[in-house]
């Protein structure tokens, strides 16, 4: 199998191969053509094709070095300066060949030293005096140590590479996934917004609806006054919806987030639409909370009370406790026998969801005719 290369790596790699092998060229014949040693030309023309496939393919450029190797002790070739290109291709079965590449070129190492160290002292011993004896056996070890220890080192290299690059893309792929949770967090985010947005502008509205439509007979200026309440609801839920829409369209940063400066236009909203809301604060805020925790309790209130305006009845109490370390959140309504249980849609689900973003818990449900949600959500913990 051939890597896929980009075509400068190609071409920069066979003008090196080129190079070399005019280079050993030049070594083998310094008075130029005709070479007398024809034999170190195939080693040599084999060396310097495995060059070039070094990091195109790595697996069968070893091969072909082994080939060349095999070639050039066959005829009895001393070492050539070709024979300095099995450095290149060790190094890149390390750092881009396939498993088997990689592990067959550390093998190399070691029967390639071995190798050379008999063919230099035993079958050639060019470097000793005269035939091998045992007297040349520490030469031999010596040669075997030095070459082994120089191919394991082009080896060792190309593993170090191998790891880096391995590394970096690890890198790149966990950036990738991160940002793509980012990107599905904030789209999470938008949609629970958006929902939070919508049936609580949609409860009012239909509460208004409903009282306009039986005030209208008796008390016209009822009817109007639910009219004007109605489009200033809706005007608003317009103008939430398109922030919302226009952040997700465009991945543009946060808008303004509501808090708790918000709570008494969202109280007015409630009783306007006709719940009788009771409100209790105690302890009041110590200073100035989290932004993130303002945000939880404005958005687990706000689809409270739209549970209540469509499931409950009458009164709605509210119950606000700032402590130390943490925020107690309580609303409770009765429940009407002909209404469905609040719960088996998606706002509770999103009040849960609320508070465990700021690191806190709710349990929502019945308790003895009422339904109740209870929140607690740490203030330390969200700054």
């Amino acid at each position: 199998m051939f890597r896929p290369l980009k075509t400068y790596q190609v071409v920069v790699d066979w003008s090196v191969a080129a190079v070399c092998f005019v280079a050993a060229l030049a070594v083998i014949a310094p008075n130029g053509w005709p070479v007398e040693d024809l034999n170190a030309i195939v080693p040599t023309v084999a060396m310097a094709v495995a060059l070039g496939l070094r990091r195109l393919a790595p697996g069968k450029a070893l091969g072909l070095a082994w080939i060349g190797a095999a070639l050039q002790m066959l005829v009895g070739v001393p070492p050539i300066p070709a024979n300095l290109a099995i450095f290149a291709v060790l190094y890149t079965t390390a750092a881009y060949g396939d498993r088997l590449a990689f592990w067959l070129g550390f093998a190399s190492s070691f029967v390639g030293g071995a190798v050379i160290s008999v063919y230099l002292v035993v079958a050639r011993p060019s470097i000793g005096a005269g035939e091998f004896t045992w007297n040349a056996m520490p030469l031999a070890l010596a040669v075997l140590v030095a070459a082994a220890f120089a191919l394991l080192l082009s080896w060792t290299v190309g593993a170090l590479v191998r790891t880096a690059l391995r590394a970096r893309e690890n890198r790149k792929a966990q950036e990738l996934a991160e940002a793509d949770a980012i990107v599905e967090q904030e789209r999470v985010r938008i949609a629970r917004d958006m929902h939070d947005v919508v049936a609580h502008s949609l409860a009012v509205v239909i509460a208004q609806a409903d009282g306009a439509r039986y005030a209208a007979a008796h008390d016209p200026s009822a009817a109007t006054e639910a009219l004007g309440t109605i489009s200033t609801t809706a005007r608003s839920a317009l103008a939430d919806v398109r922030l919302l829409l226009t952040q997700l369209r465009h991945s543009q940063s946060e808008g303004p987030q509501p808090g708790l400066a918000d709570l008494e236009e969202l109280y007015a909203q409630v009783r306007v639409a006709g719940a009788d809301l009771r409100i209790d604060i105690d302890p009041a805020p110590p200073g100035e909370p989290p932004a993130a925790v303002q945000l939880a309790v404005y958005r687990i209130l706000q689809e409270a009370l739209t549970n209540a305006l469509r499931h409950g009845g009458a009164p709605v109490d509210v119950r606000l406790a700032w402590l130390a370390d943490r925020v107690e959140v309580s609303v409770r309504n009765p429940l009407k026998t002909t209404a469905a249980a609040p719960g088996s849609g998606h706002g509770v689900i999103g009040m849960s969801e609320r508070a465990q973003l700021a690191g806190g818990s709710l349990r929502a449900g019945a308790d003895g005719g009422e339904f109740a949600v209870r929140a607690s959500i740490p203030i330390v913990a969200a700054s």
